[in-house]
């Protein structure tokens, strides 16, 4: 009987577990609510390079990555955006400390890393758009390759903004000593998400 009631306690933990009220796996609801979303964005992103692929596959000719883009500015474009993320790490550790003042720096170097990252974008679009890349033309060969390129490019790009904008807030946050360390590793989830997505997005258009 004793056997018994052992075994019926073990099985009912876990279903209490599993009944509300507790994280599973010990995971806050922002930090869960954010991996959920970067998964559905990453299948989004796959989906935009996975298409890119195939029409590139399928082209009988593609434009030359040197004749196109400026390649020295989109390596230090790069070194930047994946500098942040060292940066971004920094300030959750600090954050968890409760070293508010050392987290807020290195959250400002962080915004102030991607708003470099968009201001080379940005002169990098006006450029390619002075020499007549278009949605539906491209000076230098098949159509599909300005398309892709602007589609997926600012789709990042729209990202890094949104992370620009988080991370200020986040910033302020700090500053006023509001923000939790939870909340600060929450936008970095994001942000290395973005440093990620790069890490796949320059080699296709730029490299290979």
């Amino acid at each position: 009987m004793t056997t018994v009631a052992m075994g019926s306690s073990e099985t009912a933990a876990p279903v209490a577990h599993w009944q509300g009220g507790v994280s599973p796996f010990a995971v806050s609801w922002q930090k869960l609510m954010m991996w959920i979303f970067l998964v559905t964005d990453a299948l989004l992103f796959a989906g935009f390079l996975a298409s890119y692929g195939f029409v590139r596959l399928a082209s009988p000719a593609w434009p030359e990555q040197n004749e196109v883009f400026p390649m020295l500015k989109i390596a230090a474009m790069t070194f930047v955006l994946i500098t942040s993320s060292a940066t971004m790490a920094t300030a959750v550790g600090a954050a968890h400390r409760r070293d508010l003042k050392r987290a807020m720096v290195f959250v400002a170097l962080t915004a102030l890393g991607g708003l470099l990252f968009l201001l080379a974008q940005a002169t990098e679009w006006a450029t390619l758009i002075a020499e007549g890349a278009r949605l539906t033309h491209n000076p230098w060969g098949p159509a599909p390759f300005a398309a892709f390129f602007f589609m997926i490019t600012g789709f990042h790009g729209s990202h890094v903004l949104i992370g620009v904008i988080l991370l200020t807030v986040v910033a302020l946050r700090l500053w006023r000593g509001r923000a939790t360390g939870m909340g600060v590793e929450v936008a970095g989830l994001y942000w290395h998400f973005v440093d990620v997505v790069w890490c796949f997005i320059f080699p296709l258009f730029y490299l290979l």
